[in-house]
């Protein structure tokens, strides 16, 4: 399990959401890249130097800070797409092979090279400017439906990683949340939502939303 790839964004218009700038537009960087804690959501801080979100309201933040999807989810989407898909295309941080990213628990932490200890807390959830960017009619739908969302990770330790570095499992918590079932949840399966409240490091809007579920139940 390691890092192919760290990914920092570059500033793009953003015509899709009607905003000034996107930060998906992330490319692989060469050498070390220092991650530290992000500010509160709403400044457009995230966990990478020289990196940051423009949408505040839906992005950046603590439980935001890192996005993580495997190579070997881009690779299926190649071959569905037709379409080479280089390593960030997605807006990922973190390229990854041989980690189980959407099968990860909500909890579940990673160390990344000597240093760096990132916890896994809640799937991506597709937007406007994630199907503008990949140009292709009816996507959010499509990707909805897969269920291959990749991860949003926090900054538990920071310091220094960069691609190549080994990707270890420190902590897994006693429960079954994954981040492909608080995905299922939040889309299209909301019968699901009770069962995320075993997952204490789900943050708390998706902790609020399956509570409410439970209580109308």
């Amino acid at each position: 399990m390691k890092l192919l790839s760290v990914n920092v964004g570059r500033p793009r218009p953003n015509p899709w959401k009607g905003l000034s700038a996107t930060g998906i537009d992330k490319r692989p960087v060469d050498g070390p890249v220092a991650v530290t804690a992000p500010l509160l959501k709403g400044t457009g801080a995230v966990g990478l130097t020289g990196d940051r979100v423009y949408d505040v309201k839906h992005h950046g933040g603590s439980d935001q800070a890192v996005y993580a999807y495997a190579r070997e989810d881009l690779d299926g989407w190649e071959a569905e797409l037709g379409r080479l898909l280089v390593n960030g295309v997605f807006g990922e941080n973190l390229t990854t092979v041989g980690v189980d990213v959407n099968g990860a628990l909500i909890g579940e932490r990673w160390r990344i090279g000597p240093d760096v200890v990132l916890e896994v807390s809640c799937p991506r959830i597709p937007c406007a400017t994630f199907q503008g960017r990949l140009k292709r009619e009816g996507w959010i739908r499509r990707f909805t439906q897969a269920a291959r969302p990749g991860a949003y990770l926090r900054v538990i330790e920071p310091g220094d990683i960069r691609a190549a570095d080994p990707v270890q499992i420190v902590h897994r918590p006693g429960h079954d949340v994954t981040v492909a079932l608080v995905f299922r949840a939040m889309t299209r399966e909301p019968e699901l939502l009770p069962r995320l409240l075993a997952a204490d490091a789900l943050p708390e809007e998706a902790k609020d939303l399956a509570r409410r579920r439970t209580t109308h139940r």
